[in-house]
């Protein structure tokens, strides 16, 4: 694993595995709403060299860090997100292989227009911490890997500016009419084959694209919709007025529900969808299911 890999697993570890709890800490001095949750999951498998049932030894971990810091005026708002997550397994034979992996840093400063309405200047990064490979199996049983992605490779940069409606606490609609994303690839040539030419919708030459003339739409959804269960989704969805078609509009979806099991526990289910015509001409789609621990603080009380 590298080192920005190996830090960020680390970070985890020391918040999620030393402090098992939900601790809310009232401050009613402060225009800052902050909130703060990490979760640990581990599973592990074991077999003797006689186990005649069969099996593999594995052991494989999923991680979490999400934080909030919220500020809300008279007039004017900032809200940030910092959103991380990476799951890994390591099978006897197989070695070490990514199971989930997603870096989003968003940051919004707003204006008020009126309850439900405000004037919005964004911009958010999506990304991920590891090499992304596609394994394959030669008929002679040999295993080879193809290098899809990796830190950086891709990550996308939108700026945007527009309107952000929110009704309720809990979920937002993000309108940017104007919204240029820059897509940074890094070493694209290691990406290129017979299969795909221009990775992400990049040439070998070049190493960024810039879409000037764009739209933006980000909904979030973030509410416990009972005791102790959290669900939480974001769909983005991005379109360049150049190449405006169905087919060519970028949507992701990220779902995560989270329920806390007694103290110390929680059971996390998350899942990707992921349409990009830079990418593939078909939906992609990721699920994890994991159950481990849980950490959250948070400066305010969630209203009812």
């Amino acid at each position: 694993m590298n080192r920005t890999l190996s830090f960020f697993l680390i970070l985890i570890f020391l918040f999620s595995g030393s402090l098992f709890a939900q601790i809310v800490k009232i401050d009613t001095l402060t225009k800052w709403k902050k909130s703060f949750r990490s979760g640990f999951n581990m599973n592990q498998a074991t077999f003797s060299s006689n186990w005649k049932a069969g099996g593999v030894n594995s052991i494989g971990l999923t991680a979490f860090l999400n934080y909030k810091a919220n500020y809300k005026g008279d007039h004017n708002s900032w809200d940030n997100e910092f959103d991380f997550q990476y799951g890994m397994i390591n099978n006897q034979g197989l070695g070490y292989r990514k199971t989930l992996d997603r870096i989003f840093i968003d940051t919004k400063y707003g204006h008020a227009l009126n309850k439900k309405w405000d004037m919005a200047v964004s911009a958010n990064l999506l990304s991920q911490f590891a090499t992304g490979y596609k394994y394959l199996k030669s008929k002679a049983g040999l295993d080879s890997l193809v290098t899809l992605s990796d830190f950086f490779a891709p990550a996308f940069i939108t700026s945007a500016i527009g309107f952000e409606y929110h009704p309720v606490n809990y979920f937002k609609l993000r309108l940017s009419p104007l919204a240029p994303r820059l897509t940074v690839v890094n070493n694209v040539r290691r990406f290129i084959n017979t299969d795909n030419p221009t990775p992400y919708g990049l040439s070998p030459a070049r190493t960024a694209r810039m879409d000037w003339l764009a739209f933006q739409m980000l909904a979030e959804f973030d509410k416990d919709i009972f005791k102790n269960v959290n669900l939480k989704w974001r769909y983005i969805m991005f379109a360049n007025y150049q190449q405006l078609s169905l087919d060519q509009l970028y949507h992701r979806l990220d779902l995560n529900l989270t329920a806390k099991i007694g103290r110390f526990f929680n059971f996390n289910f998350g899942t990707i969808l992921l349409y990009d015509h830079n990418q593939d001409n078909n939906v992609q789609v990721s699920q994890a299911f994991s159950i481990g621990m849980l950490y959250t603080f948070q400066n305010f009380a969630e209203k009812k």
